[in-house]
């Protein structure tokens, strides 16, 4: 067993409630972890004692330094210390938030940190990864946040309605009535980030719109951010199409579960067309989430896993 100083950090960022952030840390830090007092007791295996030591004291340097850490910002040092591709502790620096009107925003997993970086450097991004990522959530921050620094002038919002193998013809109502439940997700990200008044005068003006896919043909889109969202059941003429619909000074994010195509021929999706015939290109930039990423209940994580480990056994 070791005892080392308490890393100079506020106790309840440290422990979490009910112990949860030190019960992770434990786990994937592969050693038992307690507090008393002012001393950190780690017991286990040496070498991942010298390895959980080495990590809070990264931890400890980084308080020295000024930077305030997050519960987040915890899991994402451990991420890049374990990648080891940080040379100086500065690089371990958490983010900068994204300041909303109703709320802020930060990344929670090294992939996300990433994605949101790869957004702000380039005009086209994707993000491939299973649900609850935090994939259209923060791509959903950084349109509010471009839009909210004048760096573009509107928010284009847009899925392919295809979902389930379903068709838009077995829904009651007339044509928005039709394509609103496919949408929702999108409003739903919308009104938690911004004050709701205020993001339905920006609908209602035209400064954000929400739309399907099939909308936005033969249209230019500048000074837009634009995101297509579930872009794995799009075909290819469609993926085709909205990759040449951004016009100057806009961006295009683009989200997709690859794993849950929801298309008659899964094989045919745009989006897995365009992964490979755009890989080359240095200016797009791709974001690839796993279970680690994901932001929702502690179970979604392990249901993840399970079914990517029963795919494997399948494949083979």
């Amino acid at each position: 067993m070791e005892k080392i100083p308490q890393p100079l950090m506020d106790e309840s960022t440290l422990s979490g409630v009910l112990d949860k952030n030190l019960k992770k840390l434990s786990t994937r830090l592969g050693v038992t972890l307690a507090l008393r007092g002012d001393q950190l007791l780690i017991d286990g295996d040496p070498k991942r004692i010298a390895f959980a030591k080495h990590y809070f004291e990264t931890l400890r340097e980084l308080r020295e330094k000024g930077h305030m850490l997050r519960e987040e910002d915890l899991l994402i040092a451990l991420d890049m210390l374990e990648e080891g591709t940080c040379p100086s502790v500065d690089d371990y620096a958490p983010a900068e938030p994204l300041n909303l009107s109703r709320k802020s925003v930060s990344p929670k997993s090294l992939n996300q940190q990433a994605y949101l970086q790869a957004i702000k450097t380039h005009d086209l991004v994707f993000g491939i990864g299973p649900a609850g990522t935090g994939k259209t959530y923060l791509a959903m921050a950084m349109a509010l946040a471009f839009l909210q620094n004048k760096a573009v002038n509107r928010i284009i919002l847009t899925r392919p309605a295809v979902e389930a193998g379903e068709k838009l013809g077995f829904l009651p109502g007339d044509l928005i009535q039709k394509i609103n439940p496919y949408l929702r997700p999108l409003y739903d990200a919308l009104f938690d980030l911004s004050q709701y008044e205020q993001a339905n005068r920006l609908i209602e003006r035209g400064v954000i719109e929400i739309a399907p896919l099939a909308f936005m043909r033969g249209r230019t889109l500048n000074s837009a951010f634009i995101i297509l969202d579930e872009a794995q059941n799009t075909t290819r003429e469609q993926m085709k199409m909205i990759l040449t619909r951004a016009g100057f000074d806009s961006k295009l994010v683009i989200t997709a579960d690859i794993t849950q195509i929801d298309l008659p021929q899964p094989r045919k999706s745009g989006v897995i067309h365009a992964m490979k015939i755009l890989a080359a290109l240095p200016e797009i930039a791709f974001v690839r989430f796993n279970d680690r990423d994901v932001v929702r209940h502690p179970l979604v994580q392990k249901i993840i896993k399970a079914y990517q480990k029963a795919e494997a056994r399948e494949e083979r």
